[in-house]
Parts: structure tokens; C-alpha cells; sequence
């Protein structure tokens, strides 16, 4: 688009269905670089992603030529398809349906990209729950209870959850 000059920068946040803790090494580092390529080939800019086993955050400059729900349901639709095909788990793997996403100026990006490389310093402090809650309460974002990312449940012998 001609003319057409943007400076858009997104902070995204989904989770594995049910929050299963499933995102190991050994999924890790092909499915970000996977995600990555997503984000490329749409001519998006990756700035940041990084995670936990159960959720992902990722950074990037958001061209005005896609919107950003049809990104997100390539990304979480291409890299389920992918876990899926090359049997990265046991069992159908499929992302949490929705997602959070938040806006930052430039000069906050490297607070960001600094908080989205150091997740399994802050999950220390926070749990993911109390973080995304707190993040949605800071930016104003009205929220349904029934809605928000499922906990993650714990699993413990015998049935005794």
C-alpha cells in the first residue's frame, strides 16, 4: 500500500487447550521457529517469542495488510497442524481458543522483549493466571470470567485431584 506508513507493535498471548504443560525442548524450538516463519511470510516483523510448557508470548511489528485475527488463526491453525502431523505429542494436539493481545508503543518494545525472553524468571514470582488477569485489569479490558485461559489442573495419582 502505498503511502501507507505504520508503526504497530503487538504483544500476543495463547495457551495450550486445557493448559496442558506439553510445550517441551523438544517441540520448543521447532514450533517457535515454525511461528516464526508464519509471521514472516505474512510480512509481519517477529520482534520476541518465547514461553512456558502450557503458553506462548511473541512480539512483532503488525503490518496494516492482515488483520490481526486472521494472523492469529494462521499461526495457532498452521503450528496445531504441524504438532499434529510430525507427532510431536500423544494424542490431538489444538491451542485454547482465543487469545490476548496487547498494544505497545516503540519505546516499550524493549521492556517487552526483555520480559518475553525471561518467562521462567517471572512464572517464579506469578503464576500465568494471576499475570494475564493483571494484565487485562491494567490495560481496562472487560473480561467474562468464563472466558479466561483454563487453569492448569494438576494431575494426582490414585484420582485424588
Amino acid at each position: 500500500m502505498a503511502n501507507t506508513y505504520t508503526q504497530i507493535h503487538i504483544q500476543s498471548v495463547f495457551t495450550v487447550q486445557n493448559r496442558n504443560c506439553i510445550i517441551l525442548n523438544n517441540l520448543k524450538d521447532e514450533l517457535y521457529k515454525y511461528i516464526t516463519g508464519i509471521v514472516h511470510n505474512n510480512k509481519h516483523k517477529l520482534l520476541a517469542i518465547n514461553g512456558m510448557p502450557d503458553h506462548i508470548y511473541i512480539l512483532f511489528g503488525l503490518r496494516p495488510s492482515q488483520s490481526l485475527s486472521d494472523l492469529m488463526q494462521d499461526i495457532k491453525g498452521s503450528s496445531s497442524k504441524l504438532i499434529n502431523e510430525k507427532r510431536f505429542i500423544r494424542g490431538k494436539f489444538s491451542w485454547q481458543e482465543g487469545y490476548g493481545a496487547f498494544s505497545y508503543s516503540k519505546a516499550e518494545t524493549s521492556n517487552i522483549i526483555h520480559y518475553i525472553h525471561n518467562q521462567s524468571i517471572h512464572h517464579k514470582k506469578k503464576s500465568f493466571s494471576e499475570e494475564y488477569l493483571n494484565m487485562l485489569k491494567e490495560y481496562e479490558i472487560d473480561y467474562d470470567d468464563r472466558f479466561i485461559f483454563n487453569p492448569v489442573e494438576y494431575f494426582v495419582p490414585n484420582g485424588t485431584n
